[in-house]
């Protein structure tokens, strides 16, 4: 009788940021939950580290720090994140993907191998995953093709797909210890580690599907622990100013078990996790991602003890066809003034003022906002605004914003801001102002034969 292989175990991945500029201090805990678990799991047990950083605007100000310096591009918090947990890492084998890369992943993967050098750590192997830049020139016909007459005048700033996991799979199954990308989806981040431990097929759909959803409950970082689900008096949350960020326990099917960092705050509930799951899916039977759709039509949770989370039911499709492309361009200036009123009839002040703005920068249009009054809910036209009667409010801050292609003419809101201190309303302080580049954001879709992704091996 042929004796049935054994399945590999299950693999454990941990993720310490969920955007550019979250905590610095995340990684070590994970780090320290990743090697006590390790330490006494079964044999073959592997674990990685992943870092989320990237959006549609990290990476097209990325593009601009790397116009501005070669070797510069990549996440500016890289070397506080990876500093206090790289050699570590190295040393008991816990594997880091990640899209720190940004827009310079050769660069970023230099830096990594200069700070291992530094902390006296053997040379990592790293991999750098390519592809999902098509900013270049040369690859504007490529563009024009999907977008025709939209791309006409652009001054395009970046110009990225979102890959797949299949590179960074490839890239571990060479045997990358560290593996730098520039943007991949998110969810694949994890999908990435997953097919190159259990050796899942690109095609394994209802695989792919479960560890793209584990991808998506670790993606944002403390969001899964309680951090975004925080509400005092209806959702309390213990110990927030140290909440802990998740880990993720996949098994050899795709199901898989959240967690969070051991001795830290926050909780992985039931709850904690639903809202993760549904966070930003617009379709929850048909989630689209490069590597698969994923269907959580039927997925259910449910406890498996404290701070523990299972997740199962979810199925997987056969992925899209073309790949999302996020084209950003240079889109004028952006405007911003600030001006405090507070006491008796202060909210009737900040109306008077909002008033005497419009009438003093005619061509502008003027977004409005009575901060502490009427400001979430109002609009760039201001028909919210205007529909809402004065309330009284004793405290409030006026802010306006308008855009405009010349610079003259954006600024002109700033000097007119700073000059209600004596012009009127009575009363006005705090004055603030800005003036930033804006990028604007078109999105297209290209076959997936026309963005040939890769990986290298870098020279240690």
């Amino acid at each position: 009788m042929t004796a049935k292989p054994s399945l590999p175990p299950p693999l454990l991945i941990g993720c310490a940021a969920g955007f550019s500029g979250d905590r610095t201090d995340a990684a070590g805990p994970v780090v320290d939950t990743l090697i006590a678990r390790l330490a006494t799991g079964p044999a073959g047990q592997r674990a990685f580290l992943i870092f989320e950083t990237l959006a549609e605007r990290t990476l097209a100000l990325a593009q601009l720090r790397r116009r501005a310096d070669p070797e510069a591009g990549y996440e500016p918090l890289l070397d506080a994140m990876l500093r206090p947990v790289l050699a570590r890492c190295l040393a008991h084998g816990i594997r880091i993907v990640s899209n720190f890369g940004a827009a310079n992943p050769r660069a970023a993967a230099r830096h990594i191998a200069r700070l291992a050098r530094e902390l006296g750590a053997p040379a990592p192997r790293i991999a750098v995953v390519e592809g999902d830049d098509l900013s270049a020139p040369a690859q504007r016909d490529l563009l024009r093709a999907e977008l025709g007459a939209q791309l006409d005048g652009l001054r395009i700033v970046s110009a990225n797909a979102y890959i797949g996991a299949e590179p960074i799979a490839a890239a571990l199954d060479a045997g990358a210890q560290i593996v730098v990308c520039g943007r991949v989806a998110d969810p694949s981040l994890t999908v990435g580690p997953a097919m190159s431990h259990f050796g899942w097929r690109a095609d394994d759909w209802e695989k792919l599907g479960r560890a793209t959803m584990a991808g998506h409950l670790l993606e944002c970082g403390a969001q899964v622990c309680g951090g975004y689900f925080a509400d005092p008096g209806f959702k309390d949350v213990p110990g927030l100013a140290d909440v802990g960020f998740p880990i993720a326990e996949i098994e050899a099917d795709g199901r898989c078990t959240v967690g969070k960092s051991d001795g830290t705050g926050g909780f992985v509930t039931e709850a904690t996790v639903k809202e993760q799951l549904l966070y930003e899916v617009h379709d929850p039977v048909a989630y689209l991602t490069p590597d698969v759709i994923a269907d959580i039509g039927e997925a259910e949770v449910q406890a498996a003890g404290a701070d523990r989370v299972a997740l199962t039911g979810v199925r997987g499709h056969a992925r899209p066809t073309h790949y999302k492309v996020n084209v950003c361009h240079e889109g004028g200036w952006l405007a911003e003034g600030e001006i405090s009123y507070a006491g008796p009839r202060a909210e009737a002040r900040a109306r008077l003022a909002a008033d005497v703005l419009r009438s003093r920068l005619a061509g502008l249009a003027l977004r409005v906002d009575l901060i502490g009054a009427i400001s979430i809910l109002a609009d760039d036209a201001g028909r919210a605004l205007a529909a809402t009667p004065d309330g009284g409010a004793r405290d409030v801050r006026l802010r306006v914003a308008a855009t405009h292609d010349d610079r003259a003419e954006a600024e002109r809101l700033g000097r007119e801001v700073m000059a209600l201190y004596t012009c009127g309303p009575a009363g006005g302080g705090g004055v603030r102002s800005t003036l930033t580049p804006r990028l604007n954001t078109i999105s297209c879709l290209l076959p997936r034969d026309a963005v040939p992704v890769r990986f290298e091996m870098m020279a240690a």
